[in-house]
């Protein structure tokens, strides 16, 4: 059984919990600090336009205009670039998590805490590879709903659980051998099962959840490292171990990385899997499900089939 190093312990912070206000997963002023540096030093946008070519096919499937749209925390301004100019919407107003100087429309603010009241405001809301990182999902799709019009969309892509498995089993290895244990490395992501679940609980309407596995290549466990920073995505984890990784500990994790997760040509594998959520404020021009026993026509008409009678009873086998 693997375990905390002592020193692992000793880093992790102890911070106050109560039943009311737990330890949040992520530390959100570190988010921001990484994803400022990332924009400044050159975003790496790779999956980024693979999310925005993607939203366009989905919202093309769609044949109503959105008035207004609203941006949720997209690290970068693509999808609001995109909105924009794709002739579905009038207005988009981006709520971004740093300073964007001379972008319109654009606030600065935290998903979890929105800042347009309880007034329903917007038509449609994108947000493309930011939510994985709110402490509070829940609570954000709920505030989510609340700033949608009735019928309103949101369509929303984060990472998934297959995320960086590759790098978080290398590390986990990795340190057990090296240092007798682990620490926090890689962020644990959302699985698709849950996250439609989470769409009813927030009280989202026709909720649909699907994912995508991207596999992305590398020379070695570095270059990947180099991309994630260049992303934001770099571990800001509260738990996060604030000593500095041991050398050996470093190269041991590529050298298992090479070992496990390498292709025939020596090029070595990531994983990035990408969940795609939907869901509609409730409105009464939607499709509802019938009500038990309101059939019209029986089953075994539209199959071309005989019915049979069982214990007496018509249409009601036991």
């Amino acid at each position: 059984m693997m375990r905390l190093t002592l020193a692992a312990k000793q880093e992790l912070p102890h911070l106050r919990r109560t039943m009311n206000q737990p330890t949040p997963l992520f530390d959100p002023a570190l988010l921001r600090q990484r994803l400022s540096r990332a924009r400044r030093d050159g975003y790496a946008d790779f999956l980024m336009a693979r999310a925005i070519d993607d939203v366009d096919e989905r919202l093309g499937t769609v044949l109503r205009r959105f008035p207004l749209a609203l941006d949720l925390a997209t690290p970068i301004p693509a999808a609001t670039r995109w909105l924009r100019g794709s002739g579905r919407t009038d207005a988009v107003v981006r709520l971004s998590p740093v300073p964007e100087p001379g972008e319109p429309l654009c606030l600065v603010g935290d998903p979890e805490a929105l800042p347009f009241g309880n007034v329903p405001e917007f038509d449609l809301a994108v947000s493309l590879l930011a939510l994985h990182a709110v402490n509070d999902l829940p609570g954000t799709l709920v505030q989510l709903r609340r700033a949608l019009k009735p019928d309103g969309l949101f369509i929303g892509c984060l990472l998934g659980g297959a995320t960086l498995t590759e790098l978080r089993q290398a590390f986990q290895h990795a340190e057990s051998e090296m240092e007798g244990g682990i620490s926090p490395r890689v962020a644990p992501f959302a699985e698709v099962r849950d996250l439609g679940g989470l769409l009813q609980r927030a009280g989202f309407s026709l909720p649909v959840t699907d994912s995508e596995r991207v596999t992305v290549r590398y020379a070695d466990p570095f270059a990947l490292t180099r991309d994630l920073r260049a992303m934001g995505l770099t571990n800001a984890l509260t738990e996060r171990r604030r000593t500095p990784l041991r050398r050996a500990t470093l190269l041991r994790m590529a050298e298992i990385y090479a070992e496990r997760f390498s292709d025939h040509d020596g090029r070595l594998r990531a994983t990035f899997e990408m969940i795609w959520l939907s869901g509609w404020t409730p409105h009464e021009s939607q499709q509802k499900p019938l009500k038990p026993g309101s059939a019209k026509s029986r089953l075994a008409d539209a199959l071309g089939t005989p019915e049979h009678v069982v214990s007496g009873r018509e249409g009601n086998p036991r």
